[in-house]
């Protein structure tokens, strides 16, 4: 069995990783499954607790995926362990008997047969894909535990799955650079002390041969859900998604350079909130002579964690300075357009102007043109290559890719939408200077 059972340096560090809290995130084919279920049996063996829970979709899964698998429990650990698929015993839920110990499998799908098992504390909990569990199993099981393993594939970042408790763990630091930038920015939550976050893709499997990885990539289409998640190792929504961002709409700094811009402008949007995650974003714009809009930089902010919040009065230095940034990085944008919903920062940037004198115009944004037509502009837009997306505008992209129509009503849902509504009220007047490109515009 040493032969087959090959293991990455990663993994080795996973095995000797001692935390109360462990959530496995990653690509397909990462290994996560087979070495998680070997680790967590470890993790049973040391236990002073006779009851343990192994929990997936339905039992078929749990047998095929965990037990029964090659690389599995039973072919790994052999007669040490033995399967009693009807009970056995005064035992009469499904169960692996495992040197003394009770390990229940468990579909989290069947709420009446789980709610048997979850009557008294277990030592160890393994919940195979937790972001497609009940989420009242994922409750129930994860306060009644000593020990908790989860694997998943990534998914829809709205599942609460994540808030509650994917977003509170944490990569170790030397592994934090593993992940998707766009996936370490989720994990936002209060971090709960020693649940490590551990991200796994094909590189960190051992026994995966480049020729098998070539294959199940190119099995999957590119651009869809499922490569995104299980390829790209990325979270995202299987629908209701407002813009179809794709690779070629994001470019580096290098490549933005190249064009020649006739015309820069900022989008301001704000939240002060300190109860929510919303942010207040600066958006700079760039629209070159080809006719395309270039997001060239942004600047976000947020006053959940801040311990002094920024308010109105606050907001026209840090705008100005980000906007001198701009004019050195990128051109002079004299105008600047804040949502004209908070007429108190526009007052405040128009008081720091008479003030400190400025040659920048803070004004309201245009927002006669509805959500529905800048959103059916930006699509357009986005679809013939003329919205491009400086890829250091982390926030922007993320929130590109979050984006989503409301389940039951053909409008947005209002959030994931602050360095939108930023990027849109910087185009917003200059809407007919973009797109449609002509033979002689390409200049």
């Amino acid at each position: 069995m040493a032969e087959k059972f090959l293991l990455s340096p990663k993994y080795k560090a996973f095995l000797r990783c001692d935390a109360p809290v462990e959530f496995l995130e990653g690509t397909t084919y990462a290994g996560k499954t087979t070495v998680g279920i070997f680790k967590f049996m470890l993790k049973v063996r040391e236990s002073h607790k006779k009851q343990h829970i192994i929990a997936g979709l339905d039992l078929g899964t749990i047998e095929k995926n965990i037990i029964n698998k090659d690389l599995g429990i039973v072919d790994i650990f052999g007669d040490l362990v033995k399967y009693n698929s009807s009970g056995r015993g005064g035992e009469n839920l499904p169960h692996l008997s495992y040197q003394g110990k009770i390990i229940y499998a468990l579909g989290y799908a069947d709420k009446a047969r789980w709610k048997k098992a979850l009557g008294s504390q277990s030592g160890c909990i393994y919940i195979d894909e937790i972001n497609i569990a009940d989420m009242d199993f994922v409750r129930e099981a994860s306060m009644r535990c000593d020990y908790l393993m989860a694997t998943l594939n990534p998914d829809d970042p709205s599942l609460p799955v994540y808030e509650e408790y994917i977003n509170h763990s944490r990569p170790l630091p030397e592994y934090e650079k593993d992940a998707p930038d766009e996936l370490n920015q989720m994990l936002t939550e209060e971090p709960k002390p020693g649940w490590v976050h551990w991200f796994f893709s094909f590189e960190h499997n051992a026994g995966l041969t480049p020729e098998k990885q070539a294959q199940i990539i190119g099995n999957v289409p590119v651009g869809t859900k499922l490569y995104k998640n299980k390829i790209q190792g990325l979270r995202g929504r299987s629908t209701g998604l407002i813009f179809n961002l794709r690779p070629e709409n994001i470019i580096t700094p290098k490549q933005a350079k190249e064009f020649k811009f006739n015309l820069f402008s900022c989008g301001v949007d704000t939240s002060y909130s300190r109860e929510s995650d919303d942010t207040f974003t600066f958006s700079f714009t760039g629209l070159t002579i080809c006719r395309k809009k270039i997001t060239l930089a942004e600047k976000v902010y947020n006053n959940k964690d801040r311990t002094e919040p920024i308010t109105p009065s606050d907001v026209p230095p840090l705008l100005v300075k980000f906007l001198e940034q701009c004019r050195s990085d990128w051109g002079f944008g004299r105008n600047v357009f804040i949502d004209s919903a908070d007429q108190g920062t526009i007052l405040e940037c128009q008081k720091y102007k008479r003030a400190h004198g400025s040659p920048y115009m803070f004004q309201g944004a245009w927002k006669k043109t509805t959500i529905i037509d800048r959103i059916n502009f930006d699509s357009g837009w986005l679809a013939h290559g003329d919205s491009l997306i400086v890829d250091t505008c982390k926030e922007h992209i993320r929130e590109r890719n979050l984006y989503s129509w409301k389940e039951n009503k053909d409008e947005p849902e209002d959030r994931n939408d602050h360095s939108v509504n930023s990027d849109q009220y910087s185009w917003l007047p200059f809407k007919d200077r973009i797109g449609n490109i002509t033979k002689e515009a390409k200049g």
